[in-house]
């Protein structure tokens, strides 16, 4: 008789490092290198498969954050950001049948890739004007439905916070409390779509364990970490996650 879990070697070898790249991503670097997990784990099983077999380790690690950055954050840049980050999830929840989780995915990358390139060749100047708040409601909604669909909700948010040169543990801070909400958000929506089956929850308890190791070097790094170093490397986690995505829209 099977056991009622995943099994196959080739899952783990891409679900192991996807899971310790989110814990890194959820409190080290914001959402950059966490991104990959859901794409890492789409080489194979699906994406919704791979964000709903997240949903546990996600909720450890959310909680791991908040303890670890309960004092580091900007109380009135999440009360603006969350608002929306949750209409971005509703939208996901109203289209999620009717999509193409790949093209979303790829969008994501394309954006992704677009931000960058924006920030490397046109570097913003010192006490330069922060984005406008419409571009935080634009990006924030994206943010949500694309942290939604598959997971990937930071690249889109990153892209309006990134500019307002916040320090690193205070950056960090803002992402847990904010991702915390929105991931809370999604149970309800994943569990009426039929994606927390049995299968799925006892794959996500086998990982489990991982969450708290991808945290605390996430957490390790993030307090000891120079501001510019920090920036320099959630670049390279974003373009990462944005060839990736972009490669997996065309497969």
């Amino acid at each position: 008789m099977s056991l009622p879990l995943i099994t196959d070697w080739q899952f783990y070898a891409a679900a192991v490092p996807a899971v310790l790249l989110l814990g890194i991503g959820k409190s080290g670097f914001g959402a950059g290198f966490g991104s990959l997990a859901v794409p890492l784990m789409a080489l194979v099983v699906s994406v919704p498969q791979a964000a709903a077999i997240l949903m546990p380790v996600l909720l450890l690690m959310d909680l791991l954050g908040l303890a670890a950055f309960r004092r580091d954050f900007d109380k009135a840049l999440l009360k603006f950001l969350l608002p929306w980050a949750l209409v971005g999830t509703v939208i996901g929840t109203l289209s999620f049948k009717l999509l193409d989780a790949r093209w979303v995915a790829g969008l994501v990358g394309v954006f992704t890739l677009l931000f960058l390139a924006q920030r490397l060749l046109f570097k913003p100047k010192a006490g330069g004007e922060p984005p406008a708040r419409w571009v935080g409601v634009m990006l924030t909604t994206i943010s949500g439905f694309t942290s939604f669909v598959a997971h990937a909700g930071g690249p889109p948010l990153n892209a309006y916070v990134i500019p307002l040169g916040l320090k690193p543990v205070v950056f960090t801070g803002t992402m847990a409390y904010l991702f915390f909400v929105v991931n809370l958000s999604k149970w309800v929506p994943y569990a009426w779509l039929g994606l927390l089956d049995l299968r799925n929850m006892l794959t996500s308890l086998a990982l489990l364990p991982l969450a708290p190791l991808g945290v605390w070097i996430g957490i390790r790094i993030a307090r000891r970490i120079d501001p510019r170093l920090f920036y320099r490397l959630i670049y390279v986690g974003m373009f990462l996650t944005g060839v990736k995505l972009v490669w997996d829209m065309f497969l």
